[in-house]
């Protein structure tokens, strides 16, 4: 019999669909007729083990027993997993072949591996069990992936990865919020300091942005327009380009800062005659955008329809799951594998016959086209976010998932079209001896561009892109030596801007390229422009907890720092506040996964700097706390998870009893 273990029941009932019927369902697995049967976990069957597993005296939190580091690491089960795993247990000892259906992602690989592990599955059925990756919940697309079976085994690093990763959070966010808890209270806060190695650098990028704003200084600056005719009075504009003799009037940006001169340069150009000295008249292409990863995406729906990362992960799992019109979207990936190009007609059939308002008056998508998206070379556990070959019933769609299958529909569509054309001209001018410069940007071929033409909800960015080319297309044809007369100079007076508070879209997008808020320019030179803060599937979640333990508030559409999270940030030591060591983090794990480097090489140097933390945390106390209320007074009994650096706080009575106490914590799985 072969035991297809799912990672979730929605996952089971997919494959169960095309297997030999009639199958018969029982409670947690469901046997086909030629008597191969599919079961599921339920996300993680399985919890690291608490504190007080390894040693009584962790129930209490004092600071003498930290760090804490199993030895042995334990895992057990959830309370409420406990039936599911009893059916796995019988169902795996009467396999005599074992199929890991995980999700294609290193979670989706452990939670699997974890649970055959804990079931004591040894010898040839261990060695023999394979790997089923499904990223398409329709039935064609399972018949597929089941004829591309894979020996489990070449999945190890990737399942060690994610073990690496679940280890190391729950030692950093155990042990650091233990620390500070303990410190806090000596200060008088008397609630929880929840710390994590990817949700406290994502609250110290808000905390610092802010700083940043509060302190920011607006300063005018000057810049100045020439107003251009030519002998057959066409008009048109060029900015003044200011000279190194200017570099003392300057800011560090190159902004003048000096009023005299720029209105100087306003009286001498004033009537003046300017030649063009140079005209520069290149062709360009711009190729379609990829296909969509989950931050992609998450990030282009917050802009467009302003969506947060949740709702866009919990909209996106509803689109693969219960409509299966969208393919695995808990992806990393914007590129997809290049035997899938042989689907491109029916998936694009698909998308056509049931949101045919895509490509209403424009040419047709080509089949035959193939971008730069498939790319075998780019593809690793799961690819880019695309349509599946089952046409949409829009009607039965929600707004939110309407919105997205399109979004995701659009771009997958754009694969199949010709690149952008144009041609871009850039003039210098001469006028009073000095520089003046223009630029012309002019539609040669729409090519993919012709399905943003359809979209008639542009985003308020993309509205001031589409003024600012035709703006830009408005110069007539010049050549080198021709004469102009300036017909007035024009002083505009500007203001420096602060930078913007964060918003959904721009934090998630910090997470996703967060190499450019890394310090150490050591650690930046390793790291990839992909390599982030968390994971594609985790990020969401990470935001949503910020703001739950109220370090994050919402202005409108911006994210700002609470006094609480204001308070944690400035108590901490700034490399657990800055993204360089959650990087390096991810940057290992992710080289554990390609067999690049070893679970060991990973752990150990991680155990010292935790050392080298709480000793830091026990040298000096959290006064930027003092005065700080608590968000979480009279809550309500929690878990503490080792994974989102969570701590159960005290129920009410031993609130009364002691206010020095914290009762004990339960682990569970999430990443922060």
């Amino acid at each position: 019999m072969i035991l297809y273990i799912a990672e979730k029941p929605s996952l089971g009932r997919a494959i169960a669909d095309v297997l030999p019927k009639p199958l018969k369902k029982g409670d947690g697995f469901i046997r086909a007729a030629n008597g191969d049967c599919v079961s599921w976990c339920v996300g993680h069957l399985l919890e690291q083990a608490e504190p007080d597993a390894y040693s009584p005296e962790y129930k209490s939190w004092k600071f003498e027993h930290l760090p804490i580091v199993p030895e042995t690491w334990k895992m057990k089960p959830k309370y409420k997993m406990r039936g599911q795993i009893a059916v796995l247990r019988g169902l795996v000892k009467e396999a005599s072949q074992l199929v890991n259906a995980g999700d294609p992602d290193r979670e989706g690989q452990l939670l699997v591996d974890e649970i055959i592990a804990h079931l004591g599955v040894k010898g040839p059925k261990l060695q023999n069990a394979q790997r089923l990756l499904i990223s398409d919940l329709n039935p064609q697309a399972v018949k597929r992936a089941l004829g591309q079976l894979r020996s489990n085994r070449e999945f190890i690093p990737l399942s060690t990865s994610a073990l690496a990763r679940s280890r190391a959070d729950w030692l950093y966010g155990m042990n650091m919020t233990r620390a500070y808890t303990i410190q806090g209270r000596k200060v008088g806060y008397q609630g929880v300091l929840s710390v994590g190695r990817v949700q406290t650098p994502v609250l110290g990028l808000v905390v610092r942005r802010d700083a940043e704003i509060a302190e920011f200084i607006s300063k005018p600056f000057y810049e100045v327009l020439a107003h251009l005719a030519t002998d057959n009075q066409q008009r048109f504009s060029a900015k003044w380009q200011p000279s190194e003799a200017c570099q003392p009037y300057m800011d560090e940006e190159g902004r003048v800062l000096s009023k005299g001169l720029a209105q100087n340069v306003v009286g001498r150009i004033n009537g003046q005659n300017g030649t063009v000295e140079k005209v520069t008249a290149q062709d360009k292409k711009q190729n379609a955008p990829l296909p969509y990863s989950l931050s992609a995406l998450q990030i282009d729906a917050a802009k467009r329809f302003g969506m947060s990362a949740k709702s866009v992960l919990d909209t996106c799992q509803s689109l693969y799951e219960k409509h299966k019109l969208i393919t695995y979207p808990r992806s990393d990936s914007r590129y997809l594998p290049a035997e899938q190009h042989a689907l491109a007609p029916s998936v694009i059939g698909a998308v056509l016959n049931g949101a045919s308002e895509l490509v209403s008056g424009i040419e047709q998508p080509n089949s035959k086209l193939k971008s730069k998206a498939w790319n075998d070379k780019k593809v690793e556990a799961h690819h880019a976010i695309v349509p599946t070959e089952k046409t949409a019933n829009l009607q039965n769609l929600n707004q939110a998932e309407k919105q997205l299958y399109l979004q995701v529909a659009r771009q997958y569509l754009m694969q199949f079209y010709p690149a952008y054309l144009y041609k871009e001209t850039q003039v210098e001018i001469i006028i009073a001896g000095g520089l003046f410069k223009t630029k012309a940007k002019q539609e040669v071929a729409l090519g993919w561009k012709q399905l943003l033409k359809q979209n008639k909800e542009k985003s308020q960015s993309e509205k001031q892109q589409t003024d600012d080319d035709e703006y830009l297309a408005n110069i007539p044809a010049l050549k080198k030596g021709q004469i102009l007369l300036c017909e007035r100079g024009e002083l505009l007076e500007k203001q420096t801007q602060p930078p913007k508070h964060f918003s959904d879209a721009t934090l998630l997008g910090a997470m996703t390229g967060i190499s450019r808020y890394v310090t150490d320019s050591e650690i930046r030179k390793i790291l990839k422009e992909t390599d982030g803060l968390g994971t594609e599937a985790t990020r969401a979640g990470i935001i949503e907890l910020l703001f739950k333990r109220n370090y994050l508030t919402r202005q409108g559409k911006s994210i700002l720092a609470t006094e609480v999270g204001k308070g944690l940030i400035n108590s901490l030591p700034l490399s657990a506040t800055t993204p360089d060591m959650t990087a390096l983090w991810e940057n290992n794990l992710d080289a554990i996964s390609r067999k690049e480097a070893k679970y060991q090489s990973f752990m150990a140097p991680l155990l010292i700097s935790l050392q080298q933390l709480i000793e830091q945390a026990g040298a000096q106390l959290p006064t930027s706390l003092q005065g700080v209320k608590s968000p979480d007074s009279g809550f309500k009994k929690r878990r503490y998870s080792g994974n989102k650096s969570a701590a159960t706080t005290k129920s009410a009575t031993a609130k009364k009893a002691s206010a020095k106490r914290v009762s004990t914590t339960k682990a569970k799985r999430a990443t922060s």
